[in-house]
């Protein structure tokens, strides 16, 4: 069997490769190290351009199953990609953790007033009584109740939260008090403290936060994006901001990114902006690595694989 592996980690991946397998190694611009045309696996790597995996089609055309190692794949998912009909499983879950992480630290932010702290520190200004807050007895509405969303709902639980999430295929869930079906999340706005946006991006949910849904939150309520850009409509957001619809609002994501210099989400005094980092751990390779193993095997021993990808809904 003949399979194609980035070359960022094909020497990690090699190690753990039956000795029948032939790797074929291909570089971030679609270049490969030897013929890749009867390949029938492909594993591709982070920051996957839309050239490299169309050069790749075009080099492999007996491919069946290609493994991304992102959650999100909708910058996969072109109409040429399509038409290929291919098994695309993804990887979903090596994120979760840094990313629930981060989404406690944004909620701590915010209830701490740490910006206002830190700014008294470097004006060495000593004075209390700002409105500090806990997040006990809050509420967390998270949109998206898939693997991210149950992290952070893990986490979230341990400092006493009330946790609602919502998921195409509602069902009871651990540290969730309530579930409910995709259709139904914008009925619990009103009673959200913070708003958590982990579901992916689909052509649904591109621009499903716009200014009806930010009007339905409460003016005290703060945002969380830690998905994808494109699901807020950023005009709407910028004037909900401006105009204290909404408490504040906490983005790893953006709709163009880098953010532009000229974007007044830089300088909104109620916005946290990060550079899609939220993700970032040293242990997601390894994590990436192991799921794309794991499911090798199965597939080898064709046994069922894990995260596939429904490529009608897009995740």
């Amino acid at each position: 069997m003949k399979i194609i592996l980035p070359t960022d980690v094909a020497t990690e991946l090699e190690a753990h490769l039956p000795d029948d397998i032939v790797v074929v190694r291909v570089d971030s611009e679609g270049n490969f190290d030897s013929d890749a045309k009867d390949a029938e696996v492909y594993f591709s790597w982070f920051y996957l351009k839309p050239t490299t995996l169309h050069r790749v089609l075009e080099s492999a055309p007996q491919l069946r199953w290609h493994h991304a190692p992102n959650a999100g794949v909708n910058h996969i998912l072109t109409p040429k990609y399509i038409e290929r009909n291919l098994i695309l499983t993804n990887g979903a879950g090596v994120h979760a953790i840094p990313i629930a992480e981060f989404v406690i630290a944004y909620m701590l932010f915010h209830a701490k007033q740490l910006p206002k702290l830190h700014q008294q520190q470097t004006q060495h200004h000593w004075q209390k009584g700002l409105p500090i807050q806990e997040l006990l007895d809050k509420t967390l509405l998270i949109i998206g109740a898939g693997g991210i969303g149950q992290e952070i709902a893990s986490r979230a639980k341990a400092f006493g939260m009330r946790i609602f999430g919502s998921r195409r295929h509602p069902q009871p869930l651990p540290n969730f008090d309530k579930v409910v079906g995709a259709d139904e999340w914008e009925a619990l706005l009103g009673e959200a403290d913070y708003v958590v946006i982990a579901t992916p991006l689909t052509w649904e949910t591109k621009g499903m936060i716009d200014a009806e849904v930010l009007r339905l939150m409460r003016p005290s309520a703060y945002l969380i994006n830690i998905a994808r850009g494109a699901i807020v409509d950023e005009f709407a957001l910028v004037k909900a901001l401006q105009d204290g619809e909404i408490g504040g609002a906490a983005l790893d994501t953006v709709f163009t990114e880098p953010l532009p210099a000229e974007s007044p989400l830089w300088s909104l005094p109620n916005v946290f902006i990060t550079p899609h980092c939220s993700g970032n751990s040293p242990r997601v390779k390894e994590r990436s690595l192991a799921l794309f193993l794991d499911n090798f095997t199965r597939y080898h021993q064709d046994k069922p694989l894990l995260n596939i990808v429904d490529q009608t809904v897009g995740y």
